[in-house]
């Protein structure tokens, strides 16, 4: 009575290797959005002399936030480099 259609469902397996170069080329993709969320933050503060915090203070956010960028970006590409290279020798084996 069982339907001989109906197979268990095995799990999908993916390889570690490939799953986490995915998840890097993810947060790849993803990088330049959260840099763009997180430079309009500034836009959000109080303006005014009293109220918001000084210019001064804004323009070393965006730049911390830019120098962030870079730093997580190359760490990215780098990691996804060296992905991409220990998987062309076992290709190549």
């Amino acid at each position: 009575m069982s339907d001989p259609e109906a197979r268990p469902v095995s799990p999908v397996f993916f390889e570690r290797r490939t799953y986490r170069r995915r998840r890097l080329q993810d947060a790849a993709r993803i990088l330049p959005l959260i840099g763009a969320f997180a430079w309009l933050i500034p836009l959000l503060w109080p303006r005014g002399a009293e109220d918001g915090p000084p210019m001064s203070q804004a323009l070393i956010y965006v730049f911390t936030i830019w120098v962030v960028l870079i730093v997580v970006g190359a760490i990215l590409s780098y990691r996804l480099t060296l992905g991409e290279a220990a998987e062309a020798e076992r290709s190549q084996e």
